[in-house]
């Protein structure tokens, strides 16, 4: 797994994927909101509610590119 899918994934599911992650997934998330992202936004449920809803298609395609393997 890659840096981006290992973002991608902590994005959809709340759950930290990988040791050197925050970098990479600051970046994925700021992608996704279109702006850049404060660490004390994330404190807030409907912060992860957006994000999980604006990274469900990225989610979604690497299951299936697993699936399709």
């Amino acid at each position: 797994m890659n840096k981006r899918e290992a973002a991608i994934i902590s994005a959809y599911t709340g759950l930290s994927f990988g040791v050197d992650l925050f970098v990479s997934f600051q970046k994925y998330v700021e992608e996704k909101f279109e702006r850049g992202i404060w660490p004390h936004e994330m404190t807030d449920e409907k912060f992860w509610m957006r994000l999980k809803a604006l990274s469900k298609q990225d989610f979604m395609d690497l299951i299936k590119e697993a699936a399709e393997g």
